[in-house]
């Protein structure tokens, strides 16, 4: 008998184990379920309520499955409140597939464990060091802290800083490559000043353009300098993950859905991804995030809709709600 998991073109890590990258359905391939700030959960004015934190979280969760979400991509990475048992809780009560992620970037949130202080100036970790990490929690589990390891990472997160990548940030971005290429799973790299150039440095490590999603691509200046159209062309994804937000730094969602219909247009739908960026619960983070004011069913209630009603077609959506989110997250044999 066929082992439904690995029957019908390949798996995906998710907390509750690997699952059939058929069942995936609608993706949300950017999001923060849980966003802490290093340390915040020891400031005397946060509270981690964690009856509080799983209700809040379970309604959200429930409400992207209504509108016809089927899996949520938590790409926080390591640091930043990834907290696996809550992940499991939730995905188990709410049937939506929960995709957790190693990684970490930028700079400034690592920390100096992360730098070599007997040098000076401090030098960075080398990537190998970098690719050792997260390939182990990959292959051996994610780590939950001072007690065990528990699912496989799906997918290897990291990003750059926005003046432009720094040496460390190479290190992450060639260590996420490199730990890529021995498991299996994708890398999701949000660029810093230059989309194109920190694509390269990890195809540099020769990681299939067809593995890599590049978050941020709603931004004005990757749209001013034709990043979006460049990336897609060589094949890697592209995210335009900040679906809802309209400010100084991102595009509309009217112009955001011009990107879409102009991939579209040059043969690129297959290589889009959308998401929000939403955070679900927020701990330590500026007042006024806006990350937190939207929802992880952003995409479904309000920006589907208008991209039907500006011509996009119902089969251009299912590759790009769901085709390309799987082919992006299955797991390639390595």
């Amino acid at each position: 008998m066929t082992d439904p998991v690995t029957a019908g073109g390949g798996t995906i890590n998710t907390v509750l184990g690997p699952v059939s990258a058929q069942d995936l359905g609608v993706v949300a391939v950017h999001e923060a379920l849980l966003s802490v700030v290093p340390g915040a959960e020891h400031g005397f004015d946060v509270t981690m309520d964690r009856a509080e934190i799983f209700e809040s979280l379970r309604r959200q969760l429930a409400d992207f499955r209504e509108q016809g979400g089927r899996t949520i991509v938590d790409s926080t990475g390591m640091f930043h409140g990834r907290d696996l048992t809550l992940y499991e809780a939730l995905s188990r009560s709410t049937g939506v597939h929960i995709v957790a992620s190693t990684g970490m970037g930028p700079e400034e949130m690592l920390g100096g464990y992360f730098l070599t202080p007997q040098t000076n100036p401090p030098t960075p970790w080398p990537a190998e060091k970098f690719a050792d990490l997260f390939t182990q929690e990959v292959v051996e589990g994610m780590v939950v802290p001072r007690v065990e390891r528990r699912a496989a990472a799906g997918l290897v997160a990291t990003a750059a800083s926005p003046e432009g990548m720094t040496a460390t940030e190479e290190s992450l971005f060639r260590g996420a490559a490199r730990a890529a290429l021995r498991t299996g799973v994708p890398v999701s790299v949000r660029y810093g000043k230059d989309a194109v150039h920190d694509l390269e440095v990890v195809l540099d490590e020769q990681l299939p353009a067809d593995r890599v999603v590049v978050g941020g691509l709603d931004r004005r200046d990757a749209v001013a300098d034709g990043a979006v159209l460049e990336i897609a062309g060589r094949g890697a994804f592209v995210a335009l993950d900040h679906v809802g937000l309209e400010d100084a730094v991102h595009v509309t969602d009217r112009e955001r859905a011009g990107l879409v219909l102009e991939l579209v247009a040059a043969g690129h739908a297959d290589r889009v991804v959308l998401s929000s960026n939403a955070i679900g619960v927020a701990k330590g983070h500026a007042p006024g995030d806006p990350g937190a004011a939207l929802s992880f069913g952003q995409v479904l209630s309000t920006f589907v809709p208008f991209l039907r009603s500006h011509g996009v077609s119902d089969e251009d959506l299912q590759r790009i709600l769901v085709e390309s989110p799987r082919a992006l997250l299955t797991m390639s044999q390595r």
